[in-house]
Parts: C-alpha cells; structure tokens; sequence
C-alpha cells in the first residue's frame, strides 16, 4: 500500500507535449507564515495518527504545447471519454503534486491571496493549494477530443500535472 500519494504517481516526460512551466494563478499564492506578535497559524496534528490512508493512481496527465492544453487520458480509460465531446466544460480534480510536503499538508491556516491584511482564514474557506489532502478542482471549457485527448482551454494546473477525475 502505498503511504505517499508522490511515490504512487509516477511522473512521465512525454517530448511531444514539451513545454515551460506554467504559472499558477496568483489566487492560488498564500503565505502561511505568522508575522511577529500574530497568531501562529494552526498545524495539523502528527500525520501518523492520521488513518486510514488511501493510494489513487492518476486517469491521466495535463499536457500543454504550442499555447494549447490538453488532458491525456490513460488509453485504458479513453472509453470513458464517450460523451465529453458534448460538453461544453469539464470539473478536472488533479492533484498539486508539486505542493506535496508534510510541512506544506500540516498548515490548516493562511491569510486569504497572501495578504497579510486580511485575516486567518482555516484552508477548507479558501482556494489555497495548502491543505491536508492536495485535491484541486478546476473548471475548464471542453474544445475537442481526439482519441485520448481533450483540448480544454485554460487550466491552473502545471505542465504533467496528473489527472485524478473528471465530472460534467
């Protein structure tokens, strides 16, 4: 059983879908520092008291090339694309895998955007790719699918991002 979702998802390069590193949107920057004489942000406790613990394999990839996005779909779940075609947009969950440190999973507390003014707010009230569990959910416009790809427009995601699910 795999206790670590980084090492139940392996990363691959594909050279077709090469492309620099997108930017994550600055909603999604926080900072979970406690400034001197503020609160200390609250930490989750010991994640070895955390049970039970699940192991999820991605259904494919985000791939971005030429100032297009795609989803790659593992080819052993490309009939479940029967029907997106249709759809005008899509609710991709992936995973912020880049995010994924215990540090980074124990902060339950941040100031909204980063900004130090507004207040504490707890993760679950926010947007913040700081959380126990790193489930994004993004909504995105459906352009085409051929085979295994959807071309989608725009996502928050990074480049070989992995794919979790994807819901009308």
């Amino acid at each position: 059983m795999a206790h670590n979702i980084r090492n139940a998802i392996p990363r691959r390069k594909n050279a077709m879908f090469s492309a620099p590193p997108f930017r994550l949107h600055a909603l999604f920057l926080c900072i979970a520092l406690p400034l001197a004489g503020a609160a200390a942000p609250a930490r989750a406790a010991d994640a070895s008291q955390a049970t039970p613990t699940y192991a999820m394999q991605p259904v494919g990839w985000i791939r971005k090339r030429e100032g297009k996005t795609f989803i790659e779909i593992d080819r052993r779940y490309q009939p479940a694309l029967l029907g997106v075609e249709k759809l005008p947009t899509l609710q991709v969950f992936w995973w912020f895998d880049r995010n994924d440190t215990p540090e980074r999973r124990s902060v339950l507390q941040v100031h909204p955007r980063g900004d130090m003014d507004r207040p504490l707010a707890g993760v679950f009230a926010t947007r913040s790719p700081f959380r126990p569990n790193l489930i994004a959910l993004s909504e995105v416009a459906v352009i085409a699918v051929r085979d295994n790809l959807v071309e989608i427009g725009p996502i928050d995601a990074w480049a070989d991002t992995p794919v979790l699910d994807l819901k009308p």
